[in-house]
Formats: C-alpha cells, structure tokens, sequence
C-alpha cells in the first residue's frame, strides 16, 4: 500500500514539474528559450509576444550584415532577445539564432547571461573552445548553445594570439559572458 502511493506521489511530482518546465517563460533547453519552441516560424512570434515590441530590421546605415534580425523588447522597452531567421528574409522560416539579452532568461541549472566560467564549467560539458579575433568561444552542445568571452578577461599571454587553442583550464572562474547564444539548424 505503501509503495504504490509513494509510486503515485513520485509520478504525480514528476509531471507537475515537466509541466512548470513547459510554462516556464524565461526557461532555456535545448529546443526551446522562454516560449520560444525550435520549430516556431518567425511569422508567429506576434502571437507569442503580444504584450511586448517585435522590431525587425533588415536594411539601414547601421546594419552591415545581410540578415533579418528581429529584437524583442518588453512592454515596458527592456531588450529581451535578438532573433535571426534559419532562412533569410522568409518570413516562414524558422528562428537560427537567439542571443540572450535578459538575464531572466536561464537553463535549469540557473547559466545566464549574468554567469562566470565557473558556472558553465560545473553544470556543463565543454564540446569545444574556439579561439577568435577577440573572444573564446564556449560551445555547449547539449543545450545548443555557445557562450562568448571577451578575450579582455583571459591571461594576457592569450589576448593577442589567434593561433593557440584555448583550454578551460585557462579561462578565469570569474570570466564574465560577453554573448549567450542558441543556435538551431
């Protein structure tokens, strides 16, 4: 008798929790940012965002790439998001990128854009460390993710070299995310 309530109670916990995970708005996982789901097509963010301000921006002095970028901002005109479509300029196409701006916005081990390397490196597996121009580039595969730190917060030794591999060992505990991305394909 015992058992099989302690069966119902786990079970019953188990899908309360799934279904906060779901309602969660600011959530982060793998296929899905807030109420973001990976197959949503960009033409039916308004529904999504209805109380808040969908900015796209195609053309203009200021944008130099060839991509639709899309920003939410909430209600009350704090950036939320940056969106870009899988497919240019189709407004049927599904979302590619999305780059965190809101620190609301974090996976359930709690990573957000307010987070250190230390964060990223006790609650995750590193896939791989880019070295760029003027970040080290953190790829998470498991939530989709990659994380940008500015070069600024490495040891000096590897601020001006492009050409070494960057290890985790090497970056600060207390380096701070520069850019938190989602990318879907």
């Amino acid at each position: 008798m015992k058992s099989k309530f302690l069966l119902i109670l786990i079970l019953a916990i188990s899908i309360i929790s799934c279904q906060k995970d779901e309602d969660n708005p600011f959530l982060i996982t793998a296929t899905q940012v807030g109420s973001i789901k990976k197959d949503l097509r960009i033409n039916k963010l308004d529904s999504i965002f209805p109380q808040d301000s969908i900015i796209t921006q195609t053309s203009g002095e200021q944008q130099l790439r060839s991509t639709d970028e899309i920003k939410i901002f909430e209600k009350g005109g704090k950036p939320l998001l940056i969106l870009e479509p899988l497919q240019e300029f189709d407004s049927t196409s599904t979302i590619g990128y999305i780059r965190i701006l809101d620190p609301r916005y974090e996976t359930k081990a709690g990573l957000n854009i307010e987070s250190t390397f230390k964060d990223i490196v006790e609650n995750y597996n590193i896939s791989r460390i880019e070295n760029t121009l003027n970040a080290a580039v953190v790829f998470l595969d498991e939530i989709n993710a990659y994380i940008t730190i500015d070069k600024k917060e490495l040891p000096s030794n590897l601020r001006y070299d492009t050409d070494s591999r960057i290890r985790a060992s090497q970056i600060p505990d207390d380096a701070k995310i520069k850019y938190f991305m989602i990318y879907w394909d």
